[in-house]
């Protein structure tokens, strides 16, 4: 079977729908599929959502056996649909060939096509939000008319039945490949921050957080695994609070550092998910309603700390310094979990979602 998949970014991009395309593809060309992902070529002056130049999706060639195709799609204003509908239709032969289509947020792409082939399968997944945002009514709408015109969907997540009226085919949290067996403890206990430098996801309600717990004399060190907008913000505070904290930046594996730590300071669906498979506790903040039902409404919730802000944050991580065994608990069910959500199994929902299996 030929799977083309559409992705507005794709490896090697960070992100986390990024690495679920990834993973997807790979696990189809296990099974015998070919797998061919369209996705944008970036332009060599951009920064690329403050990842290196050098890691960034601006790289050409195929990722193994799954073949890649970049298109130049200019840069970010009205016309830009326009441009990528005009390389789409260059490309025509490859969506004419593909026995499935699926589109990873971008269903837009492929909506003019739809009425070229009218009777060609087309899916959708939707993987997230519009960031610090509640959702406006053209967001709903898109995401509506990707639904209607789809042949069926998965959403990650349960929140999108609810603040997009998105009816789901299937419901999905992502998966996770390596799961770590036995609770560690790390000598001097450290942190890890896994994200980006963005309001969403909470950098500076952490670093209040590390400061009020500094002054009633806990001393963690924190390690920040990511990048972004608040960088230069979250520097300034660390230095005039004299915290023992390190902005690494972006690594593309992050995720095997996960097992160094003792805390995990997280809050999207993957980094959540790959904390649980390494049996760490977990701190996630929300700034907004629908990031509070992002994280509320999952199967997760009873094994992680949901936060509002720095003073729930302190107050809970003390909560789990004075209650380790009862933590402890918690982690074991996390992980009980999490150890059936593989990036098989995600795929084997894919191919029940087109009726391959």
């Amino acid at each position: 079977m030929k799977v083309l998949f559409l992705s507005r970014l794709f490896y090697p991009h960070i992100g986390g729908v990024e690495k679920h395309a990834l993973k997807i593809s790979e696990q189809l060309v296990k099974k015998g599929h070919e797998v061919t992902v369209l996705t944008e070529k970036l332009p060599r002056s951009y920064s690329n959502d403050y990842h290196l130049v050098g890691k960034s999706a601006s790289s050409t060639g195929n990722k193994g056996k799954v073949k890649i195709i970049r298109i130049d799609s200019g840069s970010d204003n009205f016309f830009k649909k326009f441009r990528i509908w005009k390389e789409l239709y260059r490309l025509r032969k490859v969506i004419k060939e593909a026995d499935i289509i699926h589109c990873h947020d971008v269903f837009f792409w492929y909506l003019p096509f739809k009425f070229i082939y009218p009777f060609k399968p087309v899916f959708t997944t939707f993987h997230g939000y519009e960031g610090n945002n509640i959702p406006n009514k053209k967001a709903v709408i898109m995401h509506r008319m990707g639904e209607f015109f789809s042949n069926g969907n998965i959403c990650i997540g349960e929140f999108f039945k609810k603040w997009y009226g998105t009816k789901p085919t299937y419901i999905s949290y992502g998966a996770v490949g390596v799961f770590k067996n036995k609770i560690k403890k790390q000598k001097n206990q450290k942190i890890m921050y896994l994200g980006r430098l963005e309001e969403e996801a909470g950098i500076m309600e952490y670093l209040k957080a590390l400061k009020v717990l500094k002054e009633k004399g806990y001393e963690f060190r924190l390690d920040v695994f990511g990048d972004g907008s608040q960088k230069r913000l979250a520097e300034r505070y660390i230095k005039q609070n004299k915290l023992n904290v390190k902005i690494k930046g972006f690594y593309i594996n992050a995720e095997k550092y996960i097992k160094d730590y003792d805390y995990i300071f997280v809050s999207r669906y993957l980094g959540i998910l790959e904390a649980l498979a390494n049996k760490k506790l977990i701190f996630a903040t929300y700034n907004n309603k629908i990031k509070k039902d992002y994280l509320e409404m999952t199967p997760f919730k009873d094994f992680i700390y949901i936060c509002e802000d720095y003073i729930e944050v302190v107050r809970k991580f003390e909560h789990s310094l004075i209650n380790s065994s009862e933590e402890n608990i918690g982690i074991i069910k996390g992980y009980s979990w999490v150890k059936n959500q593989t990036w098989e199994k995600l795929t084997n929902l894919y191919l029940k979602l087109w009726s391959v299996i």
